[in-house]
């Protein structure tokens, strides 16, 4: 989880970065910056909740795993 986290924050500040960077030498009108820069922030936040989506689904696909290694030997033992 940790891991993701930094993950998460390494997006975020290089985009913040980047984002600084393409203003400053951008030859481009204010207004098509500002649409640019809509696109990109809305791209962002769609990977980081893809990116949280999948990384949530991996860790309830474990839970259960685990949830199932630890109820079968009782089963085993009810049965007995």
């Amino acid at each position: 989880m940790r891991r993701f986290f930094s993950f998460l924050l390494g997006s975020l500040v290089g985009a913040l970065f980047g984002a600084t960077i393409a203003l400053l030498i951008a030859p481009s009108s204010g207004e098509e910056l500002q649409a640019r820069a809509r696109d990109r922030i809305g791209n962002l936040r769609n990977e980081i909740q893809q990116a949280y989506e999948a990384r949530v689904s991996q860790l309830e696909a474990e839970l259960d795993s685990m949830r199932k290694r630890t109820s079968t030997p009782s089963k085993a033992k009810a049965e007995e």
